[in-house]
């Protein structure tokens, strides 16, 4: 057989599997065929979305289940043996794999990036198909690279947990949980992860944990957390095959019987002696604690939380978080070390696990201006406003205007109304007051909405016990109420609120941890319940901190202090005060909450911390200076770029000019192909098509005349006139009968629908075809499948001449 005539798959089923079982490859537990390892990126314009092509390796071999050490990557025989090497080596990059190979089906390219080989043996090396390195050669070669010797191969490939329902781990939660496994077989006893929140941090350490303690490297582990939520949700879902031998901490008397421990920080620890009851446990009763959210309150060296970790000093910790924090007096990566492994916000979006979002600036006058009171002037309450200049700082803290919170209240609700008014949304607010007064706000705004059901909108604070008990039902996918949700810090965190489509910034945010936080309540993908991506409404400019390198990056310290400056890096300012000063943030008690009552922003409702006057709107007016709207870029940043901008970029990544475009068009033989791959790379033609005609550009364009017309500035033509064009020239006098027939229905469904439908000869089973004969009678009056073809083919001709 010549195989240059083959495809890539034949030369994978004909050639490399059998080299590979020369080679002694078990086919069923170590090779794996088309391996698709990304979902593909969502890419949001408008009000709809599309997804980008995932990434898919032709072969992934692993030395047993989901622990992969090579990526081969197979190409046609009419191609270079290494035509395909560098698309490998990015697959390897990502699964963190160390030998790649290519093959055209004559012969195979292996690059070694593991820098194992003898001295003086090349990085890339052409072999023959029988040449292919058995796994035992490329295990050894494995275990070099990752440092471990003979009596810790075994215990690195510790079997996963496998629950019999096809449920794996995603590649970059197997790069999470190998890396830590290995740090843990080679004696780390400090080990950080550092994971996007909505990416599976509990799943990932439920794995870790079940690897170390069936394998009897780990026999009591301790799993801390500091919401009650995040203990309750981790033991019932996640965490549900260790059955009996888990247990959770409740109480002041410890039964030492279990093997796997979840607690709360607030559970096991207090003020005085007698309430830290984790010294009932020996220093030596856990040999592993898994720290979750490790960026709060364990990160700071004096916290009553370290101290837990400091009593079992001699176990292996390992912290789980989405955000490291580095300040003066509490650092994740100082205690912890540099991460074992890190996957990003940013990765996680690129590779379609995350859900995207865009963003909403609005700018208020006065926030942006500033506002200062009239001499003498009193507020609602009778208090002598003091005489400064306030700005968007003091907004809801020091100053409330009447006539800001019901503006900012009034743009929330036509958002929802212009979209979806039953899509979940979070306003985080600056405090307990704002949020219980921006709760009155959307209430009087929606007065139907809340005569549907009370609980459209709720407070859900701290200090509010109705409000509490409403979280469950807010992140419940399967409930429809509440529907907004008005807070301050209690839903910064560990909230999983897959379907949230609306976060709400009008808190004074000067936190990066804080910030991501806060942004991780939207990135959950919920397919089912139709939430591909979520928007962020601004009104604080707090989205300046996407700018900032420190948003999406490496998760480092960086500070360079000056002649007589301290070593240490400065504390961030804690939130909600602005100039970096005041008093320390409190710690949570045992039901997650904070001693004030309140949910962590130093001022509970009512109370009389701070001077806060009140402006009634009658007093004061505000309005809007500037609205726009920003999209998340392929390149990780905020981009603020018309539909047609994107649109011509996308388009002109592919065709360099309009020559290119129309040459690609009318070479393939199905026009479909072209309109997927420019959907691929982020066109979305309805939002596109819906653009164009709103500005007059045609209420029925084919993907043809979108692209001309947007892309290349060409006039474009309607669906219906390149029909009736068609139809002018006589097109249909060289076919007589039922032929022509179909022939005219075709171009009349291409008038209607497009050109994609009439390449599908399935069309003939739907009317009007169906008046004209049996699919099988039109297609053989076009002369079987292969006529339908051509004859679809030279209509096409005929439509784009």
């Amino acid at each position: 057989m010549d195989p240059s005539t083959l495809s890539e798959q034949d030369i994978s089923t004909q050639f490399v599997i059998p080299a590979l079982l020369r080679a002694g490859w078990d086919l069923r537990r170590q090779v794996r065929e088309q391996v698709s390892f990304t979902k593909g990126r969502i890419i949001v314009r408008g009000r709809l979305h599309t997804r980008g092509n995932g990434r898919r390796a032709d072969i992934v071999l692993y030395q047993q289940p989901n622990q992969p050490i090579a990526v081969i990557e197979v190409k046609k025989a009419t191609l270079a043996v290494g035509a395909g090497m560098q698309q490998a080596l990015d697959y390897a990059e990502s699964l963190q794999v160390p030998f790649v190979f290519s093959t055209n089906g004559r012969g195979i390219l292996f690059h070694d990036r593991s820098g194992t080989g003898g001295p003086g043996e090349p990085v890339e090396t052409e072999l023959g198909l029988d040449a292919f390195p058995t796994p035992q050669e490329l295990w050894r070669r494995w275990c070099l690279w990752r440092g471990l010797d003979n009596a810790q191969q075994a215990r690195a490939v510790a079997p996963y947990h496998d629950d019999g329902s096809g449920r794996a781990p995603r590649y970059y939660q197997l790069n999470a949980i190998n890396r830590t496994v290995e740090a843990v077989v080679r004696g780390q006893d400090r080990i950080l992860l550092v994971m996007a929140t909505g990416t599976g941090k509990t799943y990932t350490a439920f794995q870790i944990i079940w690897r170390l303690w069936k394998s009897g490297q780990k026999k009591r582990i301790l799993f801390l957390a500091d919401r009650n939520i995040l203990v309750d949700q981790t033991r019932t879902n996640d965490f549900k095959p260790f059955g009996a031998a888990m247990t959770k901490i409740t109480g002041r008397r410890i039964d030492k019987s279990y093997e796997i421990y979840l607690s709360l920080y607030q559970a096991v620890t207090g003020t005085d002696e007698a309430s830290n009851i984790y010294r009932q446990f020996s220093p030596d009763f856990f040999d592993l604690v898994v720290i979750d959210e490790c960026h709060r309150g364990s990160a700071a060296e004096d916290s009553a939380w370290r101290d837990i970790l400091d009593h079992f000093a001699g176990a292996t910790h390992i912290g789980l978080t989405a955000t490291p924090k580095e300040t003066r007096d509490a650092s994740s990566l100082g205690y912890f070390g540099e991460p074992v492994y890190s996957y990003s916000l940013k990765q996680g979006i690129d590779d379609g696990f995350l859900a995207p979002y865009k963003v909403v600036r609005i700018d208020l006058d006065r926030d942006l201006q500033g506002w200062r009171p009239p001499q003498g002037m009193l507020d609602r309450s009778g208090q002598v406003i003091e005489d400064r200049i306030y700005n968007q700082k003091d907004m809801d803290r020091a100053l409330v205007l009447d006539a800001r919170t019901d503006l900012v209240a009034r743009k929330i609700t036509e958002f929802l109304q212009a979209t979806d008014p039953m899509q979940k949304t979070i306003v985080f607010c600056s405090d307990i007051d704002h949020a219980e007064r921006m709760r009155q706000a959307l209430v009087n705004l929606n007065p139907e909405r809340v005569r549907a059901n009370r609980k459209y909108v709720m407070r859900i604070t701290g200090d509010d016990v109705e409000g509490k008990a409403e979280l469950d039902n807010f992140i419940d996918p399967e409930q429809p109420w509440p529907v907004i949700a008005t807070t301050s810090k209690l839903m910064t965190t560990g909230v999983d609120a897959q379907t949230c489509k609306l976060i709400v910034l009008d808190q004074h945010i000067q936190s990066m941890t804080e910030f991501k936080q806060i942004i991780g309540r939207g990135t959950r993908i919920n397919e089912d319940h139709g939430k591909f991506w979520f928007t962020i409404m601004d009104f604080k400019k707090a989205t300046e901190l996407f700018a900032d390198p420190a948003f999406d990056g490496d998760p480092v310290a960086v500070f360079e202090p000056g002649p007589g400056d301290p070593v240490t890096p400065p504390d961030e300012p804690p939130a909600g005060l602005p100039d970096g000063s005041g008093p320390a943030a409190p710690s949570p008690s045992p039901d997650g909450m904070f001693p004030d009552g309140g949910d962590g922003d130093g001022a509970g409702a009512g109370e009389g911390r701070r001077v806060k006057y009140r402006v009634g709107a009658d007093q004061v007016s505000v309005q809007i200076v500037a609205e726009r709207v920003q999209y998340y870029g392929a390149d990780g940043r905020l981009v603020t770029e018309s539909l047609r901008d994107y649109t011509r970029s996308c388009v002109k990544k592919q065709f360099a000019s309009l020559d290119d475009f129309l040459r690609r068009w009318n070479d393939a033989e199905q026009k479909k192909a072209v309109i997927d791959e420019l959907a691929a790379q982020g066109v979305i033609w309805e939002a596109l098509q819906e653009d164009v005609a709103a500005k007059g550009g045609g209420p029925a364009l084919d993907p043809f005349d979108l692209v001309c017309h947007v892309a290349f500035d060409r006039p474009p033509l309607t669906r219906r006139e390149r029909a009736d064009s068609v139809r002018k020239r006589d097109y249909f006098a060289r076919y007589e009968g039922t032929a022509r027939q179909v022939l005219e229905a075709l171009l009349d469904k291409y008038a209607d629908t497009g050109v994609e439908p009439i390449e599908d000869r399935r069309i003939l089973t739907l009317d009007p075809f169906t008046r004209l004969g049996a699919p099988v009678e039109l297609l053989r009056a076009l002369g079987g499948p292969a006529g339908f073809k051509q004859a679809v083919i030279a209509l096409e001709r005929q439509l784009y001449a």
